[in-house]
C-alpha cells in the first residue's frame, strides 16, 4: 500500500532568495522600531482586540472634538502616534500572519509526509535485519537510536536474577 503524500511542492532557488530578499526587506524597515518581548513581559500586558480597538478609537474622536475635557497628565500627541502607529502595522500583521501560519501548516504536512515514509524505511530495515539480509543491521542499528524504548524495570532485574 503507498503512504499518503499529504504535499507535494517544489521552491527554486530563486523562489527561496525572492523570500529572503523579501524578508531582509522587512526586517531592514522594521530595525530599532520594533520591540521583542519576554514571555514573562507579553503575559504583563493586556491584548487589543477588535472591540476594544474600536472603543480607543472612540476615545480618540472625543478627545479631538472635546479637547478641554483631556486630563493633563495624557500625552496626546504621543496618543495620536501610538494609534497611528497601531493601525498602519495591524494590516501588515496580519498579512504576515497569513504568511507565517502557511509556512507553518506547510512544514507540518511535509514533516508528516517524511516521517511516515522515513518509518515505513525504518521497518523495512528491521524485517530485512531480522531475515539477515547483508547490510541492513548497521542500518537498524543506527536508525534504532531514536526509539531506545523503555529500560527494563528494576524488579524485573531483579527477578531474574534471584531464579
Amino acid at each position: 500500500m503507498a503512504l499518503d503524500n499529504l504535499i507535494s511542492i517544489e521552491f527554486s532557488a530563486e523562489d527561496l532568495q525572492k523570500i529572503d530578499d523579501s524578508l531582509s526587506v522587512i526586517e531592514t524597515v522594521i530595525a530599532g522600531k520594533v520591540i521583542a518581548l519576554q514571555n514573562e513581559e507579553r503575559s504583563r500586558y493586556g491584548r487589543v482586540g477588535e472591540n476594544t480597538q474600536n472603543w480607543i478609537s472612540k476615545v480618540q474622536g472625543h478627545m479631538d472634538s472635546k479637547p478641554n475635557l483631556i486630563p493633563p497628565f495624557i500625552d496626546t500627541t504621543e496618543f495620536g502616534n501610538d494609534l497611528a502607529a497601531r493601525m498602519s502595522i495591524m494590516p501588515r500583521l496580519a498579512r504576515l500572519n497569513a504568511v507565517a501560519t502557511g509556512l507553518e501548516d506547510t512544514a507540518i504536512l511535509l514533516g508528516n509526509d517524511l516521517y511516515n515514509a522515513a518509518l515505513a524505511y525504518y521497518g523495512n530495515i528491521k524485517m530485512m535485519t531480522k531475515q539477515n539480509v547483508p547490510g541492513a543491521k548497521p542500518i537498524y542499528e543506527d536508525l534504532n537510536q531514536q526509539f531506545p524504548g523503555r529500560p527494563k524495570s528494576v524488579k524485573a532485574k531483579t527477578d531474574t536474577e534471584t531464579k
